[in-house]
């Protein structure tokens, strides 16, 4: 059995302030990604035993970035998505290599408010689609990650209220279809397809939390053809120490 976690630490230095450190003694995972660590490998004053760290920072510091801690050393590890001109300052892909498949920790831009940004988010969609398909004519794919968008109505508290905003655009829907329509399946789904209140992320306004008003941005996908081996998909929402909590995948040996 192989236990993979993804959390969005919105600052891994402050996280580690507010229980990271005892989460991954209590729950030791074979792998840990995450996003938003907004820092430089340098700034890290702490260690974490037993772990391969890998980080891919962004440019401008405090901002966006993803790391892998992993206990297996992997075959090969690459960052971003293989564009020497784009995609390639703000830290937001990582790709781990494992004897049976890809592991992708990804970070997806935010379009913004207002859709500010949408017009970078849907290329970098199209482009992190084609990536991903390129891998899985290897070996199978799992993806993971702060994926910005909940794909359905039942993957956010307000849905009406929400329609066109950030993460919950057509365009984003859409997009998030399309590539699950490339051969990807949300483990969570699979599993959990009617399960209603179940969150990821929620806003630090009006209580969010509190009253579970929350989003389901927070994905692990896996190839088509891998589905059996998926023993269990969650979302650890008790978790504290984020805006998001982390989500996990159990894999069968």
């Amino acid at each position: 059995m192989t236990k993979l976690y993804s959390w969005n630490v919105n600052g891994l230095r402050a996280c580690m302030e507010k229980g990271f450190r005892e989460f991954l003694e209590r729950e030791q995972p074979d792998v840990l990604c995450l996003q938003e660590t907004k820092m430089q490998p340098h700034q890290a004053e702490f260690e974490f035993p037993g772990y391969e760290i890998y980080w891919n920072s962004a440019v401008k510091k405090g901002y966006s970035g993803t790391a892998v801690l992993t206990k297996e050393k992997p075959v090969s590890v690459s960052y971003d998505l293989g564009f020497e001109d784009r995609h390639n300052t703000e830290g937001r892909a990582i790709t781990v290599e494992y004897p049976d498949y890809y592991l992708v920790c990804v970070y997806v831009p935010n379009a913004q408010d207002g859709l500010k940004r949408i017009d970078y988010r849907m290329e970098w969609e199209d482009d992190f689609r084609a990536y991903v398909g390129g891998l899985k004519e290897k070996k199978p794919v799992i993806i993971t990650g702060d994926m910005n968008v909940a794909k359905e109505e039942i993957d956010l508290k307000n849905p009406k209220s929400n329609r066109g905003n950030a993460g919950f655009s057509d365009q984003e829907r859409d997009k998030m279809r399309e590539l699950l329509a490339s051969g990807f399946v949300d483990s969570f789904r699979y599993l959990y397809p009617d399960l209603k209140d179940a969150y990821s992320w929620w806003s630090y306004r009006f209580k969010a939390r509190e009253r579970n008003a929350g989003w389901r941005i927070d994905y692990f996908l896996v190839s088509e053809g891998m589905e059996e081996r998926i023993e269990d998909s969650k979302i650890l929402s008790e978790q504290l120490g984020s805006d998001h909590c982390p989500v996990e995948l159990i894999l069968k040996s």
